[in-house]
């Protein structure tokens, strides 16, 4: 599958977990359901995988970790919160560019409508 492949399943399994289980969860719980829905999907993913700093020839690899990447191809960082900050944008454009990976979703499920909660990033881009 492409990255815009992977991310059209990513935004129709967001949806569906919201409709069905809606805003009030802790980003876990989501985040055990999308693995199960891409497994059911069988598209290839890892969960929780580190992401490594490397500088001067050194790697540091303190505590961050994407929630879900596809293929290799996508990155999804999940929320369940009341508002997504500039940071939240930001660690996910960072785990692209330290990931090579072109495409990243960000997730936040505490929304009304899932659709208000999807926010795409492109290739370092805001």
């Amino acid at each position: 599958m492409t990255e815009n492949e992977l991310a059209t399943e990513a935004v129709d399994i967001a949806y569906q977990i919201h409709k069905e289980l809606g805003p009030g969860l802790i980003e876990s719980i989501y985040e055990e359901i999308f693995a199960y829905e891409l497994r059911e999907r069988n598209i290839a993913f890892t969960r929780q995988e580190k992401v490594i700093v490397k500088y001067k020839g050194l790697s540091f690899g303190k505590g961050f970790r994407t929630d879900l990447i596809l293929d290799d191809k996508l990155i999804i960082e999940l929320k369940s919160v009341e508002t997504i900050e500039k940071v939240h944008h930001k660690m996910l454009l960072t785990y692209m560019r330290l990931k090579n990976i072109k495409l990243g979703l960000l997730i936040n499920f505490k929304v009304n409508l899932i659709k208000d909660g999807i926010h795409r990033k492109i290739d370092g881009y805001l």
